[in-house]
């Protein structure tokens, strides 16, 4: 199973090697008046608005319950000092490293809680195991190539006193290049994602961001099973291309409000499409990088990895999907996080100096 509640150094080695698309807001790094880069030496961490690369493993990690206060405070620093450096050693230029501070942290250890910070709340339908959610420290690591993964993660888990909590791997099917890759179930995923201009109003707070993290178990071969035209209709989208019911082309966003000559409406009410439209949103929208995931015969599904400047937007979409949507027939969500992804460090800051000086 790769998907283990306490990781040790050889599941976190398993955990990565699962086997590209191209996210909208790409161009966002490091183009802001040349004082926003990608990566750690950037204002903004890499792994965000960067293009996505092939393969993602999310690692969860607590800091050692006994430490608080002070104390705790100077263990954090410490480590996050250890892996900037451990980043910074002769890091590929194809990995990008983002890491994010989980909602109970902060007030452990005195800290002042990001505004937005908190725990998700229970969603109809959620079959979560608690030793698969949450976490002090989150860390997306991603790459073309799932060996420096492997590498970067156990140099990671040197760390005391880190405990490791849980980790996921994700890997995007083959796509010609340029296009979006298609998840289980066979459709485009992570078409329509916001531009450029769009992430800066949406994604970015400042120079910090939100990750909500959540692993959907899928019904693959349930869904499989319905004829064509009745897996359009539950996605909200055309199998083909990605395009909406209504026709057009896959980065244009479903018009949920269009009907045909007779009244009936284009997109159908209890569609995916529908529930997760940002026209129910005052047009706000989330940065999504989902991957798939394989963790055996029992267990396929979405590795879904979506970065925003208010977790709260997640919780109302999230909430009306729990209720109208009729994919939630075919899938069911396992595993949890959110974090406060850090703002980038400047060349030889540790990171988090903002946040823990």
């Amino acid at each position: 199973m790769i998907y283990d509640s306490a990781p040790t150094r050889r599941s976190v080695l398993a955990a990565a090697g699962a086997g590209l698309a191209v996210t909208a807001c790409t161009r966002a790094d490091g183009d802001l008046a040349g004082r926003r880069g990608p990566g750690r030496h950037g204002v903004r961490q890499a792994g965000v608005t960067t293009p996505q690369q092939r393969n993602a493993l999310v690692l969860a990690y607590d800091l050692d319950p006994a430490l608080r206060g002070a104390e705790g405070v100077r263990a954090l620093k410490a480590i996050l000092r250890e892996w900037s450096r451990a980043l910074d050693a002769g890091r590929p230029a194809s990995l990008t490293a983002t890491v994010g501070i989980g909602p109970r942290l902060p007030a452990r250890l005195g800290l002042p809680v990001p505004a937005g910070l908190r725990e998700l709340p229970p969603f109809p339908g959620d079959r979560l195991d608690p030793a698969h959610c949450g976490g002090d420290l989150i860390v997306q690591l991603c790459s073309d190539d799932a060996r420096i993964l492997r590498r970067t993660a156990l140099r990671l888990a040197e760390e005391e006193p880190l405990r490791p909590r849980w980790s996921q791997a994700g890997f995007l099917p083959p796509a010609p290049p340029g296009t979006t890759p298609r998840n289980l179930l066979g459709f485009k995923d992570g078409s329509s994602n916001p531009t450029p201009e769009e992430c800066e109003r949406w994604v970015w707070q400042g120079d910090a961001t939100f990750l909500v993290v959540r692993r959907v178990h899928l019904r693959v071969a349930e869904f499989g099973r319905l004829a064509t035209d009745r897996q359009e209709e539950v996605i909200g989208r055309r199998r083909a291309d990605g395009a909406p019911l209504g026709g057009g082309r896959e980065e244009d966003d479903v018009d949920i409000f269009a009907k045909t000559p007779r009244g009936r409406y284009v997109t159908p009410l209890g569609s995916h499409a529908r529930a997760a439209s940002p026209r129910l949103d005052a047009g706000a929208r989330m940065l999504r990088r989902g991957y798939s995931y394989d963790n055996g015969p029992d267990d396929r599904g979405l590795l879904f990895l979506a970065f925003m400047r208010d977790p709260n937007l997640f919780v109302r979409v999230q909430r009306r999907m729990a209720a109208q949507d009729e994919l939630s027939r075919f899938s069911e969500h396992r595993g949890s996080a959110v974090a406060y992804v850090l703002p980038g460090a400047q060349r030889g800051e540790r990171l988090g100096a903002g946040f823990l000086p």
